[in-house]
């Protein structure tokens, strides 16, 4: 999990300078498995509809729930390094 967890520091630093930024979507899933593998599952309840950036960051991290810590971490690693 020590190697993991480095892999994982690694990816969260290389993501604040990818080559490009990546489409909204791709966006929503590097938040919710960062969330994911940093909180585990979301809590609170879903922001209104006139908060529509919080209410799809809230449904990224809800669609991770029960996901694991380290599958989430390891999905995050994957993910940065396909877009770096």
């Amino acid at each position: 999990m020590a190697d993991l967890k480095s892999k994982f520091e690694k990816a969260v630093k290389d993501s604040k300078s990818l080559p490009e930024k990546p489409d909204n979507q791709t966006l929503l899933k590097i938040y919710a498995l960062y969330k994911q593998a940093t909180s585990g599952d979301v809590d609170g309840k879903r922001p209104g509809f006139t908060d529509m950036v919080g209410r799809a960051k809230w449904d990224a991290w809800n669609e991770m729930k029960g996901k694991t810590t380290k599958a989430a971490m390891q999905e995050y690693v994957d993910l940065i390094e396909s877009l770096g």
